[in-house]
């Protein structure tokens, strides 16, 4: 299959993904990096970044800034918007994966 049809498929399980870590707990872009990495997502901070910004943007995530050992780390959470995104997300995808299995 033609890698840009993939990206832009697996694109929507990185959100859905990101949804739900950050309904679990707060995330950070380079804990999530790696939180994809185990799941097969191989991808740059240059484009995790955007995307968690994006999502910001659209009201799906809050972020918090704080300061770890002098740096300025972004966690970021999920709203109740990006709550409601994310279980409607889970319904399709539960749907959509009881129909190809």
């Amino acid at each position: 299959m033609d890698n840009k049809v993939l990206r832009k498929l697996f694109l929507g399980f990185i959100h859905i993904h990101i949804l739900h870590h950050a309904k679990e707990e707060a995330i950070y872009g380079s804990w999530m990096l790696e939180e994809l990495r185990e799941h097969g997502y191989e991808m740059s901070a240059g484009t995790l970044y955007p995307i968690l910004h994006n999502m910001e943007v659209d009201q799906l995530l809050n972020k918090e800034e704080v300061n770890v050992n002098g740096k300025i780390r972004k966690y970021y959470r999920i709203t109740e918007k990006g709550d409601t995104v994310l279980q409607e997300a889970r319904e399709k995808a539960y749907e959509l994966f009881k129909e190809i299995k």
